[in-house]
């Protein structure tokens, strides 16, 4: 019989995503991307385009996973369900900065008018009164149905729901990269755990393409050379995930879901609590490049010793110039006493 523990891992390991995980996931995604600068006057501008950027922050694993495995990079449009779900969630949280945009711009063409048009357009310059006056007051006055879900977001408890049901479904992609990439790829273990960590952590890798198409990208800013907390963690999970599927850690796959989930879940819960943007993985990255690149310090720390010998050297034939100097002054002087 198995034990509570057992069974409670197992029922874990069997939740489904659908539709409440993918809902939260799809949600910080999408605010996530409204947070962005300039994000409203994109949305208002260019809707196409801030549809385009949110579907890469929600499906940017699955096509980051797809193009490494030789897949159609749009093999994720096939799922209409959850495409119109991340849609309609997209909808409801950029309704609001297309609202903002509108109100916070300059009034349309048609209301700014040349003082000889006022005869003839009365009506257009009341309406443009209006919209200086609606410029002042708060835009979730006459919208606030569909601001309901930015307002409810702002709130705490809310934001940390959402994030800790974000952090499972990522326990759920990394699990589903590692066996995805193993059917093509037999105990393939680089290869599982460059798939699970696509599908956990595409999303922050992929969206430098959607910067370098926005022309926003920076070279100091690329997930690739500053690795983010969330990229770290899912490479963490995938490289963990890979051991067991390949039988090199002894731990069940349900229990180690559970274990891994977690850990993610208090570490996101805790970065959001004590506002910190990343937790440090110093310790364990020091620890493990002593073991790989120890040979290195031994090296240097002779160079280090080597230069600084060096200048005490130069240090001291200055100091002894004026010491022989000295000397030979003496030696004249008792010369010249002598004769």
């Amino acid at each position: 019989m198995d034990s509570p523990w057992d069974e409670l891992a197992l029922a874990f390991s069997r939740t489904s995503m659908f539709p409440f995980f993918d809902i939260a996931h799809y949600l910080v995604s999408v605010m996530a991307v409204k947070r962005q600068p300039g994000a409203a006057a994109l949305a208002w501008k260019n809707p196409i385009s801030s549809w385009f950027t949110a579907m890469l922050h929600c499906f940017g694993g699955g096509i980051l996973s797809c193009l490494l495995l030789a897949e159609p990079p749009l093999k994720f449009l096939a799922n209409h369900t959850n495409i119109l779900l991340a849609s309609s969630i997209w909808l409801t949280a950029t309704s609001t900065s297309w609202v903002q945009a509108i109100l916070l711009s300059q009034p349309p063409k048609w209301l700014r008018l040349q003082k000889e048009d006022m005869f003839y357009f009365k009506h257009k310059i009341v309406s443009q009164s209006i919209w200086r006056m609606e410029r002042k007051k708060q835009y979730i006055t006459f919208f606030c149905p569909h601001d309901l879900v930015s307002q409810g977001y702002s709130y705490l408890p809310v934001q940390l729901l959402a994030s800790g049901m974000k952090e499972v479904t990522r326990t759920w992609k990394i699990v589903g990269g590692v066996t995805h990439a193993n059917s093509y790829y037999k105990n393939g273990w680089i290869v599982m755990i460059a798939i699970g960590w696509a599908r956990g952590a595409g999303g922050t890798i992929i969206t430098n393409f959607e910067r370098l198409v926005k022309g926003d990208w920076k070279p100091e800013g690329d997930e690739w050379l500053k690795m983010s907390y969330p990229a770290k963690v899912t490479l963490l999970g995938s490289v963990i995930f890979t051991l067991q599927h390949t039988q090199h850690l002894a731990i069940s796959e349900h229990n180690l879901m559970f274990l891994y989930t977690i850990f993610i879940v208090a570490t996101k819960i805790t970065m959001m609590t004590t506002q910190t943007s990343t937790m440090t993985f110093a310790p364990f990255e020091d620890t493990l490049s002593w073991m790989l690149f120890g040979w290195q310090q031994p090296f240097s720390s002779c160079e280090k010793k080597s230069e600084a010998k060096s200048p005490s050297n130069g240090v001291g034939s200055l100091a002894s110039k004026p010491v022989d100097v000295a000397s030979d002054n003496v030696k004249k002087k008792h010369t010249k006493k002598n004769e």
